[in-house]
């Protein structure tokens, strides 16, 4: 029995999951489908320009499980072209990887950053270093304010209330 496959990490789903050669109505095609892994694999080495270490470790998977990947999707890719077929985007083991909404405080520019990749430590735009969550993302995930009244660390709820200890 073959090891089931890991799951895939995908940025972003495609905005349009069909194409096909003009003129020819969909229903006379043959389909290739290309799966949202083989897809997302795509758009990190040729689209990004990516090295097949650095789009691996985007995609969670080893380098050769990468190279395999790729090579099908290019394969696939070719299929449909050279033959006329419909490429389908659709199906495979994937799982969408979590990003975190930034703004920058002087330029007002926004961008997304995957979780596990740490804070940003200036905008990518202006340099700025006043970079900070943004409105719509906050409160999602860890942190905010919970247990504990907003108290900071070290300091007793009691002299948060206003009420002295002695």
């Amino acid at each position: 029995m073959a090891r089931p496959k890991c799951a895939r990490f995908v940025r972003d789903f495609p905005n349009s999951t069909f194409f096909k050669p003009r003129g020819v109505p969909l229903c006379s095609l043959q389909e290739v489908v290309l799966t949202f892994d083989e897809f997302e694999a795509l758009r990190l080495a040729d689209l990004e320009g990516l090295y097949q270490e650095e789009a691996a470790a985007k995609m969670k998977v080893s380098r050769a499980t990468f190279g395999r990947i790729l090579t099908s999707a290019h394969g696939k890719v070719a299929d449909g072209l050279i033959n006329g077929r419909a490429i389908r985007i659709d199906g495979g083991n994937v799982k969408m990887v979590q990003r975190r909404t930034f703004e920058c405080a002087e330029c007002g520019h926004s961008w997304e950053v995957g979780f596990g990749i740490g804070r940003p430590g200036a905008c990518p735009e202006c340099g700025s270093q006043n970079v900070h969550r943004s409105d719509a993302d906050r409160g999602q995930g860890r942190g905010g304010r919970g247990r504990g009244m907003g108290c900071r660390r070290g300091q007793r709820q009691s002299e948060a209330a206003g009420k002295e200890t002695t």
